[in-house]
């Protein structure tokens, strides 16, 4: 997990995010993993249904119950483009 990854943030994680308080968080970044059984602060930005950015928040949750929705591509890698070119 790193930044730029969006997760959702449920009950697995805390039980202050049941039902309807669950959200969707871009990370922003990863703080280090607490000694109490793999509990983290992240930090990120909640997104809507649109993926758009609603507020910046900053949670405590157990790593083992976020669920990881899109990892951002790995560190240097470059996107495909055809081959093909357009000519004037």
């Amino acid at each position: 997990m790193k930044a730029g990854d969006v997760v959702l943030v449920g009950a697995a994680c805390s039980p202050q995010f049941t039902g309807n308080r669950a959200l969707r968080l871009r990370i922003v970044s990863v703080g280090e993993t607490d000694p109490y059984h793999d509990w983290i602060w992240l930090t990120g930005y909640v997104l809507d249904a649109r993926g758009n950015a609603t507020a910046k928040r900053e949670v405590y949750v157990m790593k083992a119950g976020l669920i990881i929705q899109r990892r951002t591509a790995p560190a240097g890698v470059q996107p495909r483009w055809s081959s093909s070119r357009v000519r004037a």
